[in-house]
């Protein structure tokens, strides 16, 4: 009993946070959501989503997510594997590493790349002192995955890299001595026993990267409308809370069922493995 009472005290002062910081704003949004300009209850707000133009920006915020997602695990996977492999002893540094840059302003690492990809910055005078054309690639689609890449790209590392650290050397070796090659060994235990990170980095990259719009503003440019854009300027330009809210909820609602369903599939297959 005294336990309990100890643990619900230490917990008090992270349950008033989530309480201030993340229920009632949550419920200050959806209030928005449900009502017009005048106060009235209205579900204009949640059904907008169905016009062309918001249908256009988030079918595209699910393209872009998807594409930085996978361009994310291909690169990470081997990257975690290989630091997996070196057996350094203490991986609080490999963790350290990873960290770093993110300890620099979200907004200057993302203006960095703006004067790296602009037509005349560093990539194309690079490419002009070794006589190869040059690319206009700022203010596309390209950039702004780039862009994402760049950015979410510790996220998918870190957590593949744990499940990567769980996995015992004796299974792998155990592998080895019964014939197995290093192909099959890779396909049919260390990514089964690594999923958990895979799972992991998959939502930790997707949801930020659907509901992202400070990268396509800087690299788009304005000319790659995702869904973050179309609510930020809600928000900001035309003054139209309500809009703005009810396009939120929406998304917010398409995330948790993106992550409700990529859960129940790591669930069915630790299901199956187990049988």
């Amino acid at each position: 009993m005294i336990n309990k009472l100890r643990t619900s005290f230490l917990a008090m002062p992270y349950a008033i946070w989530v309480l201030i910081c993340t229920i009632l704003p949550l419920f200050y949004i959806l209030g928005y959501a449900i009502t017009n300009g005048d106060g009235g209850l209205t579900i204009h707000n949640l059904t907008a989503i169905a016009d062309p133009v918001h249908l256009k920006s988030l079918g595209l915020s699910i393209q872009v997510a998807f594409i930085t997602t996978v361009i994310c695990l291909i690169m990470a996977y081997p990257v975690a594997l290989i630091l997996h492999n070196l057996k350094i002893t203490n991986k609080g540094f490999i963790v350290f590493l990873f960290i770093l840059p993110m300890w620099m302003n979200f907004m200057l690492r993302i203006l960095a790349w703006q004067n790296i990809l602009s037509n005349n910055g560093i990539l194309n005078s690079i490419l002009t002192a070794l006589g190869l054309p040059t690319v206009h690639i700022l203010y596309t689609k390209a950039a702004v995955i780039l862009g994402m890449v760049y950015d979410f790209l510790p996220y998918m590392i870190l957590p593949i890299y744990n499940s990567l650290s769980k996995i015992s050397d004796d299974v792998i070796e155990a592998a080895a001595d019964l014939g197995s090659n290093w192909l099959n060994t890779f396909i049919k235990i260390t990514v089964p026993l690594s999923r958990d990170g895979i799972i992991s980095g998959i939502i930790m990259v997707f949801v930020p990267a659907l509901s992202s719009f400070v990268v396509s503003n800087l690299l788009g440019g304005g000319k790659v409308l995702l869904i973050g854009n179309v609510i930020e300027q809600e928000f900001t330009l035309a003054r139209n809370w309500n809009l703005g809210s009810g396009l939120s909820i929406i998304l917010m609602l398409f995330v948790l069922a993106s992550m409700s369903i990529m859960n129940k599939l790591d669930d069915s297959e630790n299901g199956g493995m187990l049988l």
